[in-house]
Protein backbone atom coordinates (compact mmCIF):
# COMPACT_ATOMS: atom_id res chain seq x y z
CA UNK A 1 0.00 0.00 0.00
CA UNK A 2 0.81 3.76 -0.62
CA UNK A 3 0.02 6.63 1.17
CA UNK A 4 0.08 10.13 0.30
CA UNK A 5 0.68 12.81 2.01
CA UNK A 6 -1.38 16.08 0.95
CA UNK A 7 -0.29 19.42 2.18
CA UNK A 8 -1.85 23.35 1.71
CA UNK A 9 1.13 25.65 0.84
CA UNK A 10 1.36 28.73 2.90
CA UNK A 11 -2.36 28.12 4.17
CA UNK A 12 -3.60 31.02 6.20
CA UNK A 13 -1.77 33.06 3.27
CA UNK A 14 -3.30 31.05 0.31
CA UNK A 15 -6.89 31.16 2.02
CA UNK A 16 -6.78 34.96 1.76
CA UNK A 17 -5.66 35.15 -1.44
CA UNK A 18 -8.63 32.96 -2.85
CA UNK A 19 -11.26 36.22 -2.16
CA UNK A 20 -9.29 38.58 -3.07
CA UNK A 21 -7.10 39.02 -6.32
CA UNK A 22 -4.91 41.97 -5.26
CA UNK A 23 -3.00 39.65 -2.63
CA UNK A 24 -1.73 37.59 -6.01
CA UNK A 25 2.28 37.71 -6.17
CA UNK A 26 2.48 40.02 -3.43
CA UNK A 27 4.03 39.81 0.27
CA UNK A 28 1.21 38.04 2.43
CA UNK A 29 1.63 37.34 6.63
CA UNK A 30 -0.78 36.15 9.04
CA UNK A 31 -0.67 37.35 12.61
CA UNK A 32 -1.68 35.44 15.86
CA UNK A 33 -4.12 35.75 18.33
CA UNK A 34 -4.12 39.62 19.47
CA UNK A 35 -2.00 40.40 16.44
CA UNK A 36 1.38 39.26 18.37
CA UNK A 37 3.25 37.04 15.80
CA UNK A 38 3.76 36.00 12.39
CA UNK A 39 2.31 32.82 12.27
CA UNK A 40 1.89 32.44 8.21
CA UNK A 41 4.13 33.67 5.34
CA UNK A 42 3.14 33.74 1.78
CA UNK A 43 6.49 32.94 -0.45
CA UNK A 44 7.19 36.34 -1.18
CA UNK A 45 6.84 36.94 2.76
CA UNK A 46 9.63 34.79 3.19
CA UNK A 47 11.83 35.90 0.25
CA UNK A 48 12.08 39.25 2.34
CA UNK A 49 13.63 37.10 5.40
CA UNK A 50 10.85 37.73 7.67
CA UNK A 51 11.05 34.82 10.14
CA UNK A 52 8.15 32.86 11.49
CA UNK A 53 7.05 33.48 15.03
CA UNK A 54 8.39 36.57 14.20
CA UNK A 55 7.29 40.09 16.75
CA UNK A 56 5.43 42.36 15.02
CA UNK A 57 6.32 45.43 16.10
CA UNK A 58 9.88 44.48 15.78
CA UNK A 59 9.11 44.19 12.05
CA UNK A 60 6.72 46.97 11.52
CA UNK A 61 9.02 49.17 10.02
CA UNK A 62 9.86 45.71 6.87
CA UNK A 63 6.93 45.19 6.58
CA UNK A 64 5.49 48.94 5.89
CA UNK A 65 8.93 49.35 3.64
CA UNK A 66 8.23 46.16 1.36
CA UNK A 67 5.03 47.03 1.51
CA UNK A 68 3.65 43.37 3.11
CA UNK A 69 0.09 42.74 2.87
CA UNK A 70 -0.81 42.09 7.05
CA UNK A 71 -3.87 39.77 8.25
CA UNK A 72 -4.79 39.22 11.60
CA UNK A 73 -6.08 35.19 12.12
CA UNK A 74 -9.88 34.90 10.57
CA UNK A 75 -10.12 30.80 11.61
CA UNK A 76 -13.57 30.30 10.73
CA UNK A 77 -12.68 31.16 7.28
CA UNK A 78 -9.48 29.10 7.58
CA UNK A 79 -11.36 26.26 9.04
CA UNK A 80 -14.48 26.02 6.15
CA UNK A 81 -11.55 26.26 3.89
CA UNK A 82 -9.68 23.38 5.32
CA UNK A 83 -13.40 21.17 4.99
CA UNK A 84 -13.09 22.07 1.42
CA UNK A 85 -10.05 21.10 0.69
CA UNK A 86 -10.86 17.78 2.47
CA UNK A 87 -13.95 17.46 1.03
CA UNK A 88 -12.39 17.89 -1.94
CA UNK A 89 -10.09 14.74 -1.39
CA UNK A 90 -12.79 12.92 -0.43
CA UNK A 91 -13.72 12.43 -4.44
CA UNK A 92 -10.41 10.97 -5.04
CA UNK A 93 -10.23 8.13 -2.13
CA UNK A 94 -12.32 6.98 0.47
CA UNK A 95 -9.45 7.05 2.54
CA UNK A 96 -8.55 10.44 4.04
CA UNK A 97 -6.96 11.08 7.66
CA UNK A 98 -7.25 15.12 8.31
CA UNK A 99 -3.94 15.05 10.07
CA UNK A 100 -4.33 18.92 10.47
CA UNK A 101 -6.17 21.79 9.67
CA UNK A 102 -3.55 22.17 6.74
CA UNK A 103 -2.82 18.62 5.99
CA UNK A 104 -3.87 15.08 5.09
CA UNK A 105 -2.73 11.62 4.25
CA UNK A 106 -4.65 9.63 1.70
CA UNK A 107 -4.83 5.60 1.50
CA UNK A 108 -3.89 4.61 -2.13
CA UNK A 109 -4.75 0.88 -1.81
CA UNK A 110 -5.98 -0.18 -5.28
CA UNK A 111 -4.60 2.57 -7.59
CA UNK A 112 -1.84 1.26 -10.37
CA UNK A 113 0.99 2.55 -9.28
CA UNK A 114 2.00 3.78 -13.16
CA UNK A 115 -1.11 5.77 -12.82
CA UNK A 116 -0.19 7.44 -9.72
CA UNK A 117 1.61 10.82 -10.69
CA UNK A 118 -1.27 11.43 -13.29
CA UNK A 119 -3.87 10.78 -10.77
CA UNK A 120 -2.32 12.45 -8.01
CA UNK A 121 -1.64 15.60 -10.75
CA UNK A 122 -4.76 15.79 -11.63
CA UNK A 123 -6.30 15.96 -7.53
CA UNK A 124 -4.23 18.91 -6.71
CA UNK A 125 -5.42 20.49 -10.35
CA UNK A 126 -8.47 19.96 -9.09
CA UNK A 127 -8.40 21.24 -5.47
CA UNK A 128 -7.17 24.39 -6.54
CA UNK A 129 -9.72 24.76 -9.08
CA UNK A 130 -12.36 23.91 -6.66
CA UNK A 131 -10.95 25.61 -3.43
CA UNK A 132 -8.52 28.04 -5.02
CA UNK A 133 -5.78 26.38 -2.51
CA UNK A 134 -2.31 25.23 -4.00
CA UNK A 135 -1.35 21.87 -2.31
CA UNK A 136 1.46 19.84 -2.20
CA UNK A 137 1.65 15.64 -2.54
CA UNK A 138 4.11 13.12 -1.62
CA UNK A 139 3.68 9.92 -2.12
CA UNK A 140 5.65 6.62 -0.46
CA UNK A 141 5.21 3.31 1.01
CA UNK A 142 4.79 4.65 4.51
CA UNK A 143 3.67 7.75 5.94
CA UNK A 144 6.84 8.67 7.38
CA UNK A 145 8.40 8.86 4.03
CA UNK A 146 5.51 10.47 2.48
CA UNK A 147 5.76 12.99 4.77
CA UNK A 148 9.62 13.05 3.52
CA UNK A 149 8.22 13.37 -0.39
CA UNK A 150 5.81 16.03 0.41
CA UNK A 151 9.15 18.26 1.78
CA UNK A 152 10.56 17.74 -1.71
CA UNK A 153 7.34 18.15 -3.78
CA UNK A 154 6.67 21.38 -2.00
CA UNK A 155 10.78 22.84 -2.47
CA UNK A 156 12.03 20.98 -5.37
CA UNK A 157 9.22 20.40 -7.95
CA UNK A 158 7.61 22.22 -10.69
CA UNK A 159 4.38 20.32 -10.66
CA UNK A 160 4.01 19.70 -6.78
CA UNK A 161 3.49 16.13 -6.52
CA UNK A 162 6.98 13.92 -5.61
CA UNK A 163 6.66 9.64 -5.69
CA UNK A 164 8.89 8.54 -3.44
CA UNK A 165 9.46 5.15 -4.99
CA UNK A 166 12.54 4.63 -6.48
CA UNK A 167 15.20 3.10 -3.83
CA UNK A 168 18.31 4.79 -5.43
CA UNK A 169 17.09 8.08 -5.37
CA UNK A 170 15.41 7.22 -1.96
CA UNK A 171 19.20 6.84 -0.32
CA UNK A 172 20.37 9.82 -1.95
CA UNK A 173 17.34 12.00 -0.58
CA UNK A 174 17.26 10.38 2.94
CA UNK A 175 21.12 10.93 3.12
CA UNK A 176 20.31 15.08 2.86
CA UNK A 177 17.54 15.30 5.33
CA UNK A 178 18.71 16.05 8.60
CA UNK A 179 17.56 13.54 11.15
CA UNK A 180 16.04 16.51 13.32
CA UNK A 181 13.45 17.43 9.92
CA UNK A 182 11.81 13.72 10.44
CA UNK A 183 8.64 13.57 11.54
CA UNK A 184 8.00 12.54 14.64
CA UNK A 185 11.84 13.28 15.54
CA UNK A 186 11.71 15.89 18.57
CA UNK A 187 14.61 18.49 18.98
CA UNK A 188 15.80 16.58 22.03
CA UNK A 189 15.74 13.06 20.37
CA UNK A 190 18.11 15.21 17.77
CA UNK A 191 20.21 16.13 20.00
CA UNK A 192 20.35 12.00 21.40
CA UNK A 193 20.28 10.57 17.71
CA UNK A 194 23.72 12.93 16.87
CA UNK A 195 25.43 11.82 20.24
CA UNK A 196 25.38 8.43 18.67
CA UNK A 197 26.92 9.35 15.07
CA UNK A 198 23.44 9.40 13.70
CA UNK A 199 22.94 12.87 11.92
CA UNK A 200 20.71 12.19 8.65
CA UNK A 201 17.74 10.04 7.57
CA UNK A 202 19.53 8.09 6.10
CA UNK A 203 22.20 6.76 9.23
CA UNK A 204 18.85 6.31 10.83
CA UNK A 205 17.19 4.29 8.31
CA UNK A 206 20.72 1.76 8.69
CA UNK A 207 20.32 1.81 12.64
CA UNK A 208 19.42 -1.04 14.65
CA UNK A 209 16.15 -0.84 15.44
CA UNK A 210 16.33 -2.59 18.98
CA UNK A 211 18.97 0.28 19.63
CA UNK A 212 16.82 3.02 18.60
CA UNK A 213 14.10 1.50 20.97
CA UNK A 214 16.27 1.68 23.72
CA UNK A 215 17.92 5.51 23.28
CA UNK A 216 14.30 6.86 22.73
CA UNK A 217 11.45 4.97 22.71
CA UNK A 218 8.92 2.53 20.97
CA UNK A 219 7.97 5.22 18.65
CA UNK A 220 11.58 5.74 17.68
CA UNK A 221 11.87 1.57 16.84
CA UNK A 222 8.81 2.76 14.30
CA UNK A 223 10.34 5.61 12.61
CA UNK A 224 13.39 2.96 11.97
CA UNK A 225 10.50 0.56 10.34
CA UNK A 226 9.06 3.72 8.43
CA UNK A 227 12.16 4.75 6.84
CA UNK A 228 12.80 0.91 5.66
CA UNK A 229 9.14 1.22 3.69
CA UNK A 230 7.62 -0.71 6.59
CA UNK A 231 4.48 1.00 7.38
CA UNK A 232 3.53 1.14 11.31
CA UNK A 233 1.14 3.82 11.41
CA UNK A 234 -2.11 3.64 9.16
CA UNK A 235 -4.41 5.59 8.66
CA UNK A 236 -6.28 6.64 11.66
CA UNK A 237 -10.19 7.85 12.14
CA UNK A 238 -11.03 11.32 13.09
CA UNK A 239 -11.10 10.26 17.07
CA UNK A 240 -13.50 12.18 19.27
CA UNK A 241 -11.28 14.38 21.75
CA UNK A 242 -11.28 14.04 25.48
CA UNK A 243 -11.30 17.37 26.54
CA UNK A 244 -12.03 20.67 24.68
CA UNK A 245 -10.16 23.69 25.32
CA UNK A 246 -11.49 27.06 24.55
CA UNK A 247 -9.33 30.21 25.91
CA UNK A 248 -7.86 33.20 24.93
CA UNK A 249 -6.04 36.14 25.94
CA UNK A 250 -7.76 39.55 26.33
CA UNK A 251 -7.34 42.37 24.01
CA UNK A 252 -6.83 44.77 26.61
CA UNK A 253 -6.18 43.86 30.04
CA UNK A 254 -9.39 43.93 32.24
CA UNK A 255 -9.98 44.63 35.81
CA UNK A 256 -13.73 43.77 36.44
CA UNK A 257 -15.80 40.64 36.71
CA UNK A 258 -18.14 40.99 34.72
CA UNK A 259 -16.20 41.73 31.65
CA UNK A 260 -14.30 38.38 32.51
CA UNK A 261 -17.37 36.53 32.96
CA UNK A 262 -19.13 37.90 29.72
CA UNK A 263 -15.63 36.32 28.22
CA UNK A 264 -15.73 33.09 29.79
CA UNK A 265 -19.53 32.73 28.90
CA UNK A 266 -18.40 33.05 25.40
CA UNK A 267 -15.81 30.65 24.90
CA UNK A 268 -17.93 27.99 26.74
CA UNK A 269 -20.37 28.49 24.12
CA UNK A 270 -17.87 28.13 21.27
CA UNK A 271 -17.10 24.74 23.24
CA UNK A 272 -19.76 23.75 23.55
CA UNK A 273 -20.91 24.05 20.12
CA UNK A 274 -17.49 21.72 19.22
CA UNK A 275 -18.81 19.32 21.96
CA UNK A 276 -22.36 18.63 20.36
CA UNK A 277 -20.41 18.18 16.96
CA UNK A 278 -18.77 15.44 18.13
CA UNK A 279 -21.74 13.88 20.07
CA UNK A 280 -20.27 14.05 23.62
CA UNK A 281 -21.27 15.38 26.90
CA UNK A 282 -19.02 17.07 29.47
CA UNK A 283 -18.99 15.68 33.13
CA UNK A 284 -17.12 18.83 34.16
CA UNK A 285 -15.71 22.43 33.16
CA UNK A 286 -12.34 24.03 34.70
CA UNK A 287 -11.94 27.03 34.31
CA UNK A 288 -9.02 29.11 35.03
CA UNK A 289 -8.05 32.86 34.89
CA UNK A 290 -4.95 34.63 34.99
CA UNK A 291 -2.56 37.84 35.21
CA UNK A 292 0.41 38.55 32.82
CA UNK A 293 3.25 37.04 34.24
CA UNK A 294 5.81 38.64 31.94
CA UNK A 295 4.22 42.30 33.56
CA UNK A 296 6.15 42.01 36.47
CA UNK A 297 5.15 45.47 37.64
CA UNK A 298 2.20 44.51 37.93
CA UNK A 299 0.67 42.34 40.81
CA UNK A 300 0.28 38.78 39.84
CA UNK A 301 -3.11 35.74 40.47
CA UNK A 302 -4.14 33.29 38.82
CA UNK A 303 -6.81 30.51 39.90
CA UNK A 304 -8.14 27.90 38.93
CA UNK A 305 -11.69 25.68 39.52
CA UNK A 306 -13.30 22.82 38.47
CA UNK A 307 -16.84 21.94 38.75
CA UNK A 308 -18.67 18.40 38.38
CA UNK A 309 -21.82 17.84 37.06
CA UNK A 310 -24.35 15.39 38.49
CA UNK A 311 -25.00 13.78 34.70
CA UNK A 312 -22.78 15.22 31.59
CA UNK A 313 -24.34 17.61 29.31
CA UNK A 314 -23.85 19.81 26.19
CA UNK A 315 -26.75 22.33 27.41
CA UNK A 316 -24.63 25.44 26.33
CA UNK A 317 -27.19 26.88 29.51
CA UNK A 318 -25.80 24.50 32.01
CA UNK A 319 -22.40 24.99 30.61
CA UNK A 320 -22.51 28.74 30.82
CA UNK A 321 -23.99 29.14 34.09
CA UNK A 322 -21.43 26.90 35.40
CA UNK A 323 -18.35 28.66 34.31
CA UNK A 324 -19.91 32.25 35.53
CA UNK A 325 -20.43 30.74 39.23
CA UNK A 326 -16.18 29.15 38.80
CA UNK A 327 -15.59 33.40 37.89
CA UNK A 328 -17.21 34.36 40.64
CA UNK A 329 -15.34 32.06 42.97
CA UNK A 330 -11.87 33.04 41.41
CA UNK A 331 -12.10 36.64 40.67
CA UNK A 332 -9.84 38.94 43.14
CA UNK A 333 -10.13 43.03 43.05
CA UNK A 334 -7.43 44.90 42.38
CA UNK A 335 -5.52 42.79 39.47
CA UNK A 336 -5.52 43.95 35.71
CA UNK A 337 -6.65 39.93 34.03
CA UNK A 338 -4.68 38.89 31.12
CA UNK A 339 -6.59 35.53 30.42
CA UNK A 340 -9.22 33.33 31.28
CA UNK A 341 -10.46 29.64 29.86
CA UNK A 342 -12.39 27.18 30.03
CA UNK A 343 -11.77 23.18 29.78
CA UNK A 344 -14.82 20.60 29.38
CA UNK A 345 -12.91 17.40 30.98
CA UNK A 346 -14.03 13.59 30.69
CA UNK A 347 -16.05 13.79 28.12
CA UNK A 348 -18.53 10.72 27.06
CA UNK A 349 -20.42 9.74 24.13
CA UNK A 350 -24.06 10.88 24.41
CA UNK A 351 -26.47 8.42 25.07
CA UNK A 352 -23.82 6.08 26.85
CA UNK A 353 -23.41 8.55 30.08
CA UNK A 354 -24.07 7.49 33.32
CA UNK A 355 -27.37 8.72 34.86
CA UNK A 356 -28.01 10.55 38.13
CA UNK A 357 -29.17 8.27 41.17
CA UNK A 358 -30.79 11.65 42.71
CA UNK A 359 -32.23 12.76 39.30
CA UNK A 360 -33.72 9.25 38.02
CA UNK A 361 -37.27 11.28 38.60
CA UNK A 362 -36.90 13.85 36.46
CA UNK A 363 -39.04 14.39 33.57
CA UNK A 364 -37.31 13.11 30.23
CA UNK A 365 -39.27 15.74 28.06
CA UNK A 366 -36.62 18.25 30.17
CA UNK A 367 -33.28 16.37 28.12
CA UNK A 368 -35.67 16.06 24.91
CA UNK A 369 -36.16 19.98 25.10
CA UNK A 370 -32.53 20.87 25.91
CA UNK A 371 -31.30 18.72 22.76
CA UNK A 372 -34.13 20.48 20.24
CA UNK A 373 -32.97 23.84 21.90
CA UNK A 374 -29.40 23.07 21.16
CA UNK A 375 -30.10 21.36 17.87
CA UNK A 376 -31.86 24.31 16.84
CA UNK A 377 -29.15 26.71 17.98
CA UNK A 378 -26.66 25.20 15.96
CA UNK A 379 -28.22 24.53 12.98
CA UNK A 380 -29.60 28.37 12.96
CA UNK A 381 -25.87 29.58 13.85
CA UNK A 382 -24.64 26.65 10.98
CA UNK A 383 -27.17 28.66 8.16
CA UNK A 384 -26.76 31.88 9.05
CA UNK A 385 -23.11 32.34 10.50
CA UNK A 386 -21.82 32.10 14.10
CA UNK A 387 -23.39 34.38 16.77
CA UNK A 388 -26.49 34.83 15.21
CA UNK A 389 -27.60 32.85 18.10
CA UNK A 390 -26.27 33.38 21.15
CA UNK A 391 -26.73 33.47 25.19
CA UNK A 392 -27.38 36.98 26.78
CA UNK A 393 -24.34 36.21 29.43
CA UNK A 394 -22.11 36.47 26.32
CA UNK A 395 -22.45 39.88 26.40
CA UNK A 396 -25.07 42.18 24.80
CA UNK A 397 -22.42 44.15 22.79
CA UNK A 398 -22.72 41.11 20.42
CA UNK A 399 -25.96 42.20 19.61
CA UNK A 400 -25.04 45.88 18.80
CA UNK A 401 -22.19 44.68 16.43
CA UNK A 402 -24.63 42.69 14.41
CA UNK A 403 -26.86 45.59 14.42
CA UNK A 404 -23.91 47.65 13.71
CA UNK A 405 -20.44 46.42 12.56
CA UNK A 406 -18.56 49.31 13.64
CA UNK A 407 -19.38 49.26 17.10
CA UNK A 408 -16.34 48.75 19.51
CA UNK A 409 -15.98 45.52 20.34
CA UNK A 410 -15.17 44.67 24.42
CA UNK A 411 -12.08 44.77 25.58
CA UNK A 412 -11.79 41.15 26.49
CA UNK A 413 -11.96 40.37 23.00
CA UNK A 414 -9.30 39.59 20.89
CA UNK A 415 -6.95 42.62 19.07
CA UNK A 416 -8.02 41.96 15.18
CA UNK A 417 -6.71 44.89 13.70
CA UNK A 418 -6.40 43.52 10.11
CA UNK A 419 -8.95 40.89 9.82
CA UNK A 420 -10.73 39.96 6.56
CA UNK A 421 -13.95 39.78 5.71
CA UNK A 422 -15.47 36.33 6.68
CA UNK A 423 -16.20 35.50 3.01
CA UNK A 424 -17.41 31.84 3.63
CA UNK A 425 -19.27 31.74 6.60
CA UNK A 426 -21.37 35.06 6.96
CA UNK A 427 -23.78 36.45 5.06
CA UNK A 428 -23.33 40.36 5.14
CA UNK A 429 -19.69 39.01 4.03
CA UNK A 430 -20.37 37.15 1.01
CA UNK A 431 -18.50 38.52 -2.67
CA UNK A 432 -21.14 39.52 -4.51
CA UNK A 433 -20.56 38.81 -8.52
CA UNK A 434 -21.53 41.21 -10.86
Amino acid sequence: MLFALVDCNNFYASCERVFDPSLAAVPVVVLSNNDGCIIARSDEAKALGIPMGAAVHEYAAALKRHKVRVFSSNYPLYGDMSGRVMESLSQFTPDVEVYSIDEAFLGLDGFPITELPRRMQNMRDSVRQWTGIPTSVGVAATKTLAKLANRIAKKYTSDGVYMMTDPVLMTRILGDIAVEDIWGISRRWGERLRAMGIKTALQLQQADPQQIRKALSVVGERIVHELNGISCLELEAIQAKQNIMSSRSFGRLISDRDSIAEAAASYTARAAEKLRKQNSLASGIYVFIRTNRFRTQDPQYSNAALIRFDEPTADTSTLIAAATRAIHQLYRPGFRYHKAGVMLTDLVSDGKEQKSLWRLDAPIATTAASKRRMAMLDQVNAMMGRGTLFHASEGVAKLNRQKQPDTRKPDWHMRQQFRSPSYTTRWADLIVVR
